[in-house]
């Protein structure tokens, strides 16, 4: 079954996506952040706050620098690596790959918890 609001759900009523708006909607003054990090089941995480920046809203911009920061020096050293191609062998490959999959995914995370905070997401 599809969602009602969007096309990404394939198996399930809502998706993710579509009960984070349901939630901003549902709580006026109440911004609904999504956190830089998963739950403990690997899904998405989020705060709701008054858009004051409370401890746990400083802690998660915190995160955010370290993760751009992480990915940036990751760059550096996939062009380094990539430089000696001739050199790179599969377990430096692999790993390189695994990094720069959470990196980018960090980013995405980033990139949606933000656009929805200034309205863009939507």
């Amino acid at each position: 079954m599809r969602c009602e609001r969007c096309e990404r759900c394939k198996s399930c009523e809502r998706c993710q996506e579509c009960e984070a708006r349901e939630a901003r909607e549902s709580r006026a003054g109440t911004v609904v952040r999504l956190l830089p990090w998963a739950s403990a089941e690997g899904k998405p995480a989020y705060l709701l706050t008054d858009g004051h920046g409370g401890h746990l809203s400083r802690r998660a911009d915190a995160v955010e620098v370290t993760q751009i920061e992480m990915g940036h020096r990751l760059i550096g050293h996939s062009e380094a690596l990539l430089e000696r191609n001739a050199e790179i062998g599969m377990p430096e490959l692999r790993y390189l790959t695994a990094r720069l999959t959470e990196a980018l995914r960090d980013s995405l995370r980033i990139a949606e918890s933000r656009g929805a905070r200034t309205g863009g997401g939507e």
